[in-house]
């Protein structure tokens, strides 16, 4: 009796460590409501120009609504010359914590939209989807590369 009290508690350990090692594995499956909020982030890396390479930066923040619109603002550096921007768009994520982002540029006092007009983004969720990395795919006049960290804010 005693062997079989014994093999059901052990069962019972072995069930439970199986069970945390496979949430452990398997955090759980990204979605547009699961990364809404309030993020920030910063852009760096360079623009390749007919005159040569220009090195470029931005800082800025959004806030991600639980359908993928956003709505934000970023200050960039191209060279040495700032521009400030409002900045709107979509965020569509897939349950593998992938994405695309689809961002427009708009002067913040007129609301003109800016060049570039929209870029795309392909993003990757990381740390339980409380960070994300991002590299501009399409969307630039010149080629560029630049690369975006960005981290959640406000849930």
């Amino acid at each position: 009796m005693k062997r079989t009290i014994v093999r059901m508690i052990v069962s019972a350990v072995l069930l439970v460590s199986a069970a945390g090692m496979t949430l452990a594995q398997n955090p759980g499956i990204c979605s547009n409501a699961s990364v809404a909020g309030t993020w920030g982030y910063t852009e760096t890396g360079s623009v390749i120009t007919p005159t040569g390479v220009v090195p470029y930066a931005s800082v800025g923040q959004f806030t991600l609504d639980r359908d993928g619109n956003f709505v934000g603002q970023r200050t960039s550096s191209t060279a040495g010359t700032i521009q400030p921007a409002t900045i709107k768009g979509t965020l569509v994520v897939n349950p593998d914590c992938t994405g695309t982002q689809t961002i427009r540029f708009y002067d913040p006092s007129t609301g003109d939209l800016l060049s570039p007009t929209e870029v795309v983004k392909t993003v990757v969720f990381v740390d339980h989807a409380r960070e994300a990395r991002m590299i501009i795919i399409s969307g630039t006049s010149a080629p560029v590369v630049l690369t975006t960290e960005a981290k959640k804010l406000l849930p």
